[in-house]
């Protein structure tokens, strides 16, 4: 819910002209007057004291029932899906004494002309008064009536478990929202912070009050309370973020001009979260609750490296090698949430894939599993590194404590030994090794590799492999292969007390207690897991057929064997089939497991056939989709009746397929409308 400003003379004050201190020519720049609440609009001042407001459980105190829990006392540990007492009700009028008819007059008799008397002599405050009442929050036309729960449930053993939330205490601040335009505009949020970081860096004192504004990255800027203007525009200077030394002098660096206008849009009013987080307001304002969230990741966006909701850094966990040349990197994920319990901070752990900053050489030999040295690349290796390093920054290392960084933008198609370029107005020309030998005194050993390109393709430059490294914290957001994402699942997969450790490490090497921008805006938050009441119910008991050995089984830990176990209705498969893309699988092995797995179905109660309706296919891996469109053909001739569709297909796929598994079942699924069973060769030859 935002609320437009007003200043003391109820009008905008004007837009400055210009940058800021350029003198008499630019407008004087009056400071909003604050907004103050009165005793009338929602009745007085919101009980702030510690911050959030704290619902309470079990009686009918404080919107949630419960009475008020005293100060100094820990925080009740809440049922789970625990629905409020007090339903929310539209505020309602009651007429005064002096409006028409006596004040023993029922409120439902009262005409709609009396109640419209009634309406046009409230007074909502002084005229002269700069204070405005907080008008209630309107239900939302789309919102959605609940129904209360009718009470809790009692099935299963109680217990305390703990969640990766943290409690966060409700700022008592005013928020006001600011549009930002940045001209010329750009597309990085990166460029977009960098901008408004030199701003409040040179201007938060002289222009900004003071105060420490949260954005983010695009066209929004918060701050806790008014800045002293409505509008106003700003020239910033950036510098690129290249630079270094030669011969012990600084080098320049290039600027760029940025013109930054700052005009005030809205005020983010915090009072209706309080209401939604008592239990007074149906509706969640996702706006206060979106300013909050951009407050808290204000500080780790400029720490880490965002992706997303999440935030990555090799500071955080230990790096893993994926292969080809990538590395895990550990992260967290973080958001604000109203919950039952109050506002809260949820924190997870997660890994995602970056390129290794690595020499290129050492990346390219990576890339292609052998000592490129050795033997001239091929041009399908030329294909597969131009595409692996299209988009990639890379830093020089051949001169000295000069490192600047380039985008490779291509491969090029000769050799490094046979380029050459002209490197003046008279058109001489020379050899990519004789210039880097002459001007830099670096002598490329690597001749018979390519060069990459940087630049636009118009004019490329040219840098030898050798004297360039990749730049570290580049995300990789290409598919994985298979190996890669078996390593990223084995980084991922922690036991519940280690992620409980790392969760807090994070919180812990966060220190929002330090944060500035947390401080800024009064978010306080603990540093402690919530504890929140559980039931453990109690498993199924799992019934099976009567003619196996077992006929019903009770399950421990959420795990039984089907061994000795049948089916009570098992289902068909009269029609199936299969096909091995694996070169280790031999022929005679698949048939054998194909006839073993329809005799465990029958076992197993289901009505399997013994036989597929066509012998077991070997094809080639890169002939999948010509064998698949070959083997449903096949299939639906053969078929008893012809035409009918197969109840299953088998399909053997190699350990190390790449991106083979996802292109079959998207194959399949689109035009063959088939559901394929895929057994890896590993698994298969256990």
């Amino acid at each position: 819910m935002v609320r437009k400003k007003r200043t003391g003379t109820g009008e905008s004050s004007g837009e400055a002209s210009g940058a800021p201190g350029q003198g008499s020519s630019q407008p004087a720049e009056r400071a909003p007057q604050q907004h103050q609440q009165h005793g009338g609009g929602r009745g007085g001042p919101r009980p702030r004291g510690g911050g959030m407001p704290q619902p309470s459980y079990g009686g009918h105190m404080g919107g949630r029932g419960g009475h008020n829990v005293p100060p100094g006392q820990s925080r009740t540990v809440p049922e789970l899906h625990q629905a409020p007492d007090v339903q929310y009700q539209a505020p309602v009028v009651s007429p005064s004494a002096s409006g028409a008819g006596s004040s023993s007059q029922p409120a439902a008799e009262v005409s709609s002309g009396q109640v419209e008397q009634q309406f046009q002599k409230l007074d909502i405050s002084d005229q002269s008064s700069t204070s405005q009442a907080i008008q209630p929050a309107p239900a939302s036309s789309k919102s959605v009536r609940f129904p209360l729960r009718p009470g809790m449930g009692k099935c299963g053993d109680r217990c305390v478990v703990k969640a990766n939330h943290f409690f966060a205490e409700l700022p008592d601040k005013d928020l006001h929202q600011y549009d930002v335009t940045i001209t010329p505009e750009v597309t990085s949020r990166g460029v977009n912070r960098a901008v408004i970081a030199e701003l409040v860096k040179l201007y938060r004192q002289s222009h900004m009050n003071g105060r420490l504004p949260a954005y983010d990255g695009r066209k929004s800027l918060y701050t806790a309370g008014p800045l002293p203007f409505t509008s106003r525009t700003f020239e910033i200077a950036l510098q690129d973020e290249d630079e270094g030394l030669v011969g012990g002098q600084a080098t320049p660096r290039r600027e760029r001009q940025f013109r930054v206008v700052i005009k005030y849009a809205a005020r983010a009013d915090l009072h209706h979260l309080a209401m939604f987080l008592a239990g007074r307001q149906p509706d969640a304002p996702q706006e206060a609750l979106q300013v909050l969230d951009i407050v808290l990741r204000e500080l780790p966006t400029a720490r880490y490296s965002p992706v997303s909701r999440s935030f990555y850094s090799p500071n955080l966990g230990r790096r893993q090698r994926l292969g080809d040349g990538l590395e895990s990197w550990r992260g967290f994920y973080q958001s604000i949430r109203p919950t039952q319990m109050g506002l809260s901070l949820n924190i997870d752990m997660s890994s995602t894939a970056f390129i290794e900053p690595l020499p290129v050489i050492e990346f390219v030999a990576q890339l292609l599993c052998r000592d490129i040295s050795v033997r001239p690349l091929t041009d399908s290796d030329r294909v597969k590194i131009k595409k692996a390093l299209r988009g990639v920054k890379v830093e020089v290392t051949h001169r000295g404590n000069m490192r600047r960084k380039y985008r490779i933008s291509g491969l090029t198609s000769q050799a490094t030994r046979e380029l050459s370029f002209p490197v003046d107005d008279r058109g001489t020309v020379k050899t990519v090794v004789q210039y880097f030998l002459e001007t830099y005194g670096f002598n490329i050993q690597h001749t018979t590799l390519p060069c990459l390109q940087v630049g636009n393709q118009q004019r490329p430059n040219y840098l030898p492999m050798e004297v360039c490294k990749i730049v570290e914290g580049q995300r990789y957001s290409k598919r994985l292969n298979e190996k890669q994402i078996t390593a990223l699942l084995k980084v991922t997969c922690q036991r519940p007390q280690e992620r409980e450790k790392d969760i807090l490490q994070t919180v812990h090497h966060n220190a929002y207690y330090e944060d500035p921008y947390a401080q800024e805006f009064g978010i306080k938050i603990d540093e402690q897991l919530a504890s929140v009441e559980a039931r453990v119910l109690p498993p199924p008991r799992l019934k099976y057929h009567d003619s196996g050995r077992e006929k019903d089984v009770l399950p421990r830990v959420g795990q039984w064997n089907m061994m000795n176990k049948k089916m009570v209705n098992g289902g068909r498969v009269s029609h199936w089939a299969c096909i091995n893309f694996s070169r280790n699988v031999q022929d005679n092995a698949a048939k054998v497991f194909c006839h073993e797995l329809a005799i465990m179905c029958q076992i197993s109660g289901m009505n399997f056939a013994p036989e597929p309706v066509l012998p077991v296919l070997s094809a080639r891996p890169e002939h999948v989709e010509r064998a698949l469109k070959a083997r449903y053909h096949d299939a639906m001739n053969a078929s008893k009746p012809p035409g009918k569709e197969l109840d299953l297909l088998i399909v053997i796929l190699p350990d190390n397929n790449g991106s083979l598994y996802g292109t079959l079942k998207e194959f399949v699924r689109l035009n063959l409308d088939w559901y394929p069973s895929v057994v890896l060769q590993n698994m298969f030859l256990r």
